[in-house]
């Protein structure tokens, strides 16, 4: 899926004029008593209502800002469409450093701001929002997911988005290799904060070898002192090079895939939860022309939407875990049709989530 860039003017052809816009509605919200600046983004509402996570986030700009609730909201359409979720999808973002102005008042200020929408835009945890941030909001929008179970809610989302990846992982090694089990590889996750640092512990547990890397020090540390064979690369630009690597996981911010990291993987394989890895169109037939499957993003880090999705209905967490187990039958047939159909695997995943909406919108 294409990205769109941070300036207003690109943003707006975008939202009303590209192929990679058709965006239903975006809300510009502020309270000044507060702080709040929020975009909330719909791309898509024809399998039902928009779900999607908060974002906090210090952007550059507030045009940067929403540039990426456009992107993030239609890569939800996708996702959601390819979990087989009666939704479609949204995202909404908050700009500004979590740690230093997140509050109790702003996020009622803007779980009023989701409530006005009536329930188009159903919201849950993202980077910079955690379960008890949503037990805030909820107090202010009953259209709130991602809540605390004494709240009524799943609890913490990167538990299911992290098995979510691992199967999809699985299922790149079933197609790639002829065996889904990890044993003896040598798996790279950049980024060991929510949901990497679940990933590595699937990884341990199937006999993976393990190197990680990550900004937050504290987040490497904490998987140092409890996994002492893990190893740590000093960044990701090394981690990426580390001579030997089988499969690329990359789980912090979006772009991870560009003209700079493609050419310079080692990896056959790249599966990971980060939203949006595919900087620009074009990197993924890069990926192909180099012989690296990758696994698309939004397919193979549903979990989580799966989990926040379950909640509405009365969360049950062995229902919601057979459904992300499902992720690795699904990640096979993107691979099958984009064999059969001569593309790479990210376009066969989008063939298949835009007939699921095309047919949604049919009266």
């Amino acid at each position: 899926m294409t990205d769109v860039t941070g300036s207003p003017d690109d943003v707006l052809h975008t939202l009303f004029r590209s192929d990679q816009g058709g965006h239903e509605q975006v809300v510009l919200c502020q309270d000044r008593a507060t702080g709040l600046k929020a975009v909330i983004a719909i791309h898509s509402t024809a399998l039902g209502p928009a779900l999607g996570g908060t974002r906090f986030y210090p952007y550059e700009s507030e045009a940067a800002a929403v540039a990426d609730a456009l992107n993030l909201a239609r890569g939800m359409s996708y996702k959601n469409a390819m979990a087989g979720l009666d939704h479609g999808g949204g995202k909404a973002v908050i700009i500004g450093d979590p740690e230093q102005i997140k509050t109790e008042d702003l996020l009622l200020a803007y779980g009023r701001f989701v409530a006005s929408l009536g329930g188009r835009y159903v919201t849950a945890c993202d980077v910079g929002t955690y379960v008890a941030d949503m037990d805030v909001v909820a107090r202010e929008c009953r259209w709130t997911t991602g809540r605390s179970p004494e709240n009524g809610g799943a609890g913490d989302s990167s538990v299911l988005t992290a098995f979510g990846v691992f199967q999809g992982m699985r299922a790149s090694a079933q197609h790639l290799w002829g065996d889904p089990s990890l044993r003896g590889r040598t798996v790279g996750v950049a980024g060991v904060g929510k949901v990497g640092r679940h990933l590595v512990e699937h990884l341990l547990e199937d006999g993976a070898q393990v190197v990680i890397a990550d900004v937050r020090q504290d987040s490497v540390g904490r998987i140092a002192d409890k996994h002492p064979s893990v190893r740590i690369a000093p960044d990701t630009e090394r981690l990426i090079r580390t001579e030997g690597l089988d499969i690329y996981a990359p789980c912090a911010l979006g772009g991870a895939l560009n003209d700079d990291s493609v050419p310079a993987l080692t990896a056959r394989i790249v599966c990971g939860a980060a939203n949006n890895q595919l900087e620009h169109p074009g990197v993924e037939k890069d990926l192909a022309d180099r012989g690296i499957l990758y696994a698309p993003d939004y397919v193979v880090n549903a979990g989580g939407v799966i989990q926040v999705a379950d909640e509405l209905h009365g969360f049950d967490f062995d229902r919601c875990k057979e459904k992300a187990a499902k992720i690795f039958d699904t990640t096979l047939a993107i691979f099958a049709r984009a064999k059969e159909d001569g593309i790479p695997p990210a376009a066969a995943a989008d063939r298949i989530a835009e007939h699921r909406m095309a047919e949604a919108r049919r009266p």
